[in-house]
């Protein structure tokens, strides 16, 4: 008798997690694939180049906390990888700290990452000035020879009165960029 019960209550314990995987395994099967998707994180990019350094950042938060304290509480530094021979400094979020792969700001700065169709874009130069961007691919120039082919200049208008350069390219040179200043303004509570 004590063996049929024993062998009843392992059947039953069997059968109870059979039926706990198969619900666990239904109810991933029913989660829809958004879910799933990693975030790309590369609707955005900041760069500063500050005391012979060009940091770079995905994350408006850790720019933001960067121009206050003027350091960033993780990163990732390659020594003489920047433009002209700079240290350059990946400011990264809590969450990507303990990454080695896959950081946006990391792969949209090497080209290995696309941009977002909505782009914005950020690079504080060491001249004072504030250069705007709506595409990734448009950054490359200024930061190898400090200035843009295209670009509406307008002084003082920057958040701390800074002279502000919407850079523009071939396609959009001739067009006032309305959309780039509007996205420029709501960033910075303009």
């Amino acid at each position: 008798m004590k063996k049929l019960t024993a062998a009843v209550l392992l059947s039953s314990a069997v059968i109870g997690l059979t039926a706990c995987q198969t619900h666990q395994s239904e109810v991933a099967a029913e989660a829809p694939a958004q879910e799933l998707k990693p975030q790309l994180n590369n609707q955005d990019l900041y760069e500063v180049v500050h005391d012979g350094r060009h940091y770079v950042f995905d994350d408006f938060a850790t720019y933001q906390q960067f121009l206050t304290v003027g350091e960033t509480s993780y990163r990732k530094v390659f020594i003489g990888e920047g433009p002209h021979g700079k240290t350059l400094v990946f400011g990264l979020r809590g969450e990507d700290k303990k990454k080695l792969t896959g950081l946006a700001g990391v792969e949209m700065y090497n080209g290995r990452m696309p941009a977002a169709d909505d782009f914005y874009g950020e690079m504080r130069g060491e001249d004072g000035r504030l250069y705007v961007f709506s595409e990734l691919e448009d950054m490359k120039p200024v930061r190898e020879h400090g200035e843009a082919a295209y670009r509406l200049t307008q002084i003082g208008v920057g958040p701390q009165n800074q002279t502000v350069v919407f850079v523009l390219n071939g396609s959009n040179k001739k067009e006032y960029p309305t959309a780039l200043v509007a996205k420029f303004k709501e960033v910075n509570s303009l």
